[in-house]
């Protein structure tokens, strides 16, 4: 062997993970589950379209080493899929509540996990290996994780729903 791994195909072709990834997204009725979430209407009421990912689609086929990125990381990232089909149904009504959401509000909320962030290591004294731990826990993610999902949420909304 050469050393490159090659995917896995049936008589006809197709790769056998993804086969298999549409087949469970088939038989555990995915879409049904999104069209009775709701999720689509919230989506479009809140103004995010089809039309307005097209932008998105531009700025992928007009910078080539984005296709390049997305094409390499398919061999790690075809795994993690059935298990995101698997979370997918409960992660809907959080989706569908999280459409309505402003921008301006995620902003607040970033600037406020800051502060909470902020607070945690002042107010609990470093003291003991578990409270220095507990520090670590809070900034991680009252002052890193929290902030970074909900500003990228706010530019993400905020660009679909203009």
């Amino acid at each position: 062997m050469n050393g490159v791994a090659t995917p896995e195909v049936d008589s006809t072709g197709n790769n056998i993970a993804v086969k298999s990834l549409l087949s469970k997204v088939e038989g555990s009725g995915l879409l049904t589950k999104v069209a009775q979430s709701g999720l689509l209407s919230k989506a479009q009421d809140a103004g995010i379209s089809l039309t307005k990912l097209e932008p998105l689609l531009d700025l992928a086929a007009s910078n080539p080493e984005i296709l390049v990125l997305v094409e390499a990381s398919g061999p790690e990232l075809l795994p993690i899929l059935p298990k995101i089909v698997d979370l997918a149904p409960g992660a809907l009504p959080l989706l569908a509540s999280a459409v309505g959401i402003s921008p301006s509000l995620l902003q607040v909320a970033a600037v406020a996990s800051l502060g909470a962030a902020a607070g945690v290591v002042v107010v609990v004294p470093d003291d003991t290996v578990v409270n220095v731990a507990l520090q670590t826990l809070a900034v991680a993610t009252l002052g890193v994780a929290a902030p970074a999902a909900s500003v990228v949420g706010s530019v993400v909304l905020g660009k679909l729903t203009k």
